[in-house]
């Protein structure tokens, strides 16, 4: 006796196969048909039109039969084809007969008290929780039936477990823990810091296999961290940003199902263990606000820029094989605001412009938030007679980088802000705000941090009068682990004479923890169109070197310039440079100090 199989899936597949066959032979026979149905005649002899008669002949036979050939292949194949078809109505018909077996037989009265008594038929699948809820799996029949899959989480709350089988039948999955919520943004006018998010749900334990035969179910995958919440944003005025919120932690994976009984003996499996969720990501810090623009007073500093959130934790595994969730990144800090200007026309008095507000530090994570920029300096102007003087607000820091809590890189250091410019018209003296230092990078766990960030540059000086002093302002110091990027330090120019100082070096590149140093930045530098001296600004201990002074007269000694750091350190700073016209001297500035 013997014993077929078919899959009409297969049939269905065959037919096709056998169809595109068929298409490729009639094409060929298409092609052959004229030459070798009309045999043109070698010569006008009888001999010569025989053969070619012949042979004309055997083609017309040959493309008889193919069409008879043609016929029967297209026969086949619809023959194929309808019996797929009758297969497919076959297993359609035979199915819903079995299945009503199953459940008169989970019907019959003298079923009913058992499951109503236990819970559980004694044939059939345990129900599959209802997604969202968290809900467990039903359990299987007590002779036979696979447990039902848990329901998955709601939003941070455990998913469900999945049902176990006693007899006969697999023991289901595990539902998924549920996705933290995201933290609510932070309000600056109620000094308020984003909420953190929520952590994510644990996993499902998968459930057990039958006794006699059946494999343990899967267990659940943990869920994701939330999302921290931002901070808020500072309105104008010295109102700082406030701080991101950490993110949520991932939930742990589930536990996988056993094998139970003898089918653990016969070589039955347990379920694998579920794999941890992934923390979420910190929240950004809000930007600080701007300083109020003064009028004949001192303008106000830009708010300070709110700290970022630190990344949630990874999920730990559900056992043996599963992977542990990831943890979340650290936020970015926030950028400081902008210092406010002083702009006055009036006689006498001084005027201060505000200075900007300092960036956020980045928050820790996997990878460490990058810290924010500093704010710029804000420009004073003063009036036009009396001896007023007027001062460039300061560039604010910018934020050092959060550092790695493994795996990852430390976040890149803020750049700080430029300092502020200063104008006078009148007699007084002139001071430009400093450059603020550039944020240090972030550290890593186990390998090399973030780059530094940038020194910002000095405020240009401009003073219409033939006295009083004019300094540049420094360029800020890198700092941090890896090389950055470093701007340039002011700029003086004077009419005649009077003593003049160059801008300051810009900032040192931060040392790798192995290898060579990051680049420096361009020192600033000094024109004298009169007598007088031209200094470069001031940077840090000397190693590397700068940039050499420049003159254009006799008596001028230009000297080279200094560079900041040590190699593996920190990078050196580029050299003041320093010019005169006439007779004078003519100093190259140092670098700024390397992180």
């Amino acid at each position: 006796m013997s014993y077929l199989v078919a899959l009409p899936e297969f049939l269905n597949s065959a037919a096709a196969d056998l169809a595109g066959i068929g298409s490729g032979l009639s094409a060929a026979n298409a092609a052959a048909a004229l030459p070798t149905t009309a045999v043109v005649a070698a010569a006008e002899d009888e001999v010569s039109a025989a053969i070619a008669s012949l042979f004309s002949g055997r083609g017309q036979a040959f493309q008889a039969l193919s069409a008879q050939a043609a016929a029967f292949h297209t026969q086949f194949v619809q023959a194929l084809g309808g019996a797929e078809s009758a297969y497919t109505a076959t297993e359609a018909a035979s199915a819903s007969p079995l299945q009503t077996v199953v459940q008169d037989a989970q019907s019959l009265t003298v079923f009913s008290p058992v499951k109503d008594l236990t819970g559980r038929p004694l044939v059939g699948d345990g129900a599959n929780g209802t997604a969202g809820s968290g809900q467990a799996g039903g359990d299987g029949g007590w002779i036979y039936g696979n447990g039902g899959n848990g329901g998955s989480g709601a939003p941070g709350q455990a998913g469900g477990a999945g049902g176990s089988a006693f007899l006969f039948g697999n023991g289901g999955q595990g539902g998924a823990g549920g996705v933290g919520t995201t933290g609510a943004t932070g309000n600056a006018a109620t000094s308020t810091n984003g909420v953190g998010g929520g952590n994510g749900g644990v996993g499902g334990v998968g459930g057990n296999g039958g006794l006699l035969l059946g494999n343990g179910g899967v267990g659940g995958i943990g869920g994701a961290g939330g999302q921290g919440g931002a901070g808020g944003p500072g309105t104008a005025g010295f109102v700082n940003g406030t701080g991101g919120a950490q993110g949520g932690n991932g939930g742990n994976g589930g536990a996988g199902g056993h094998a139970e009984g003898l089918a653990a003996l016969l070589g039955g499996h347990a379920g694998a263990n579920g794999n941890g969720g992934g923390g979420g990501n910190g929240g950004a810090g809000g930007q600080g606000g701007a300083g109020f623009t003064g009028t004949g007073a001192t303008g106000g500093n830009g708010g300070g820029g709110g700290t970022g959130g630190a990344g949630g934790l990874g999920g730990s595994a559900g056992g043996t094989g599963a992977i542990a969730g990831a943890a979340g990144n650290g936020g970015a800090g926030g950028n400081g605001g902008g210092g406010g200007d002083d702009i006055d026309q009036a006689v006498g008095g001084g005027f201060t412009a505000g200075n900007g507000g300092n960036g956020g530090n980045g928050g820790t994570g996997i990878t460490g938030g990058n810290g924010g920029d500093g704010g710029a300096g804000g420009s004073a102007l003063a009036g036009y007679t009396g001896g007023a003087y007027a001062v460039g607000g300061g560039g604010g820091g910018g934020g050092a980088g959060g550092n790695s809590t493994g795996g990852g890189t430390g976040g890149t250091g803020g750049h700080g802000g430029d300092g502020g410019e200063a104008q006078s018209s009148g007699g007084g003296t002139v001071v430009e705000g400093n450059g603020g230092d550039g944020g240090g990078g972030g550290g890593a766990a186990g390998i090399a941090g973030g780059p530094g960030g940038a020194g910002g540059g000095g405020g240009a000086v401009n003073n219409g009068s033939v006295t009083g002093i004019q300094n540049g302002g420094d360029g800020g110091n890198g700092a941090g682990t890896g090389g950055g990027l470093h701007s340039v330090g002011g700029e003086v120019d004077e009419a005649a004479g009077g003593a003049v100082a160059a801008g300051g070096g810009g900032g040192g590149g931060g040392g790798l923890t192995v290898g060579t140093a990051g680049s420096g930045g361009n020192g600033g530098s000094a024109s004298i169109t009169g007598a007088g001296t031209g200094v470069g600004g001031e940077g840090g201990a000397p190693d590397s070197v700068g940039q050499p002074g420049l003159t254009s007269a006799s008596g001028g000694t230009p000297t080279a310039g200094h560079g900041g750091g040590s190699q593996g350190q920190g990078g050196g700073g580029g050299g003041g440079g320093a010019a005169t016209d006439f007779a004078g001297s003519a100093a190259g500035g140092n670098g700024g100090q390397g992180g």
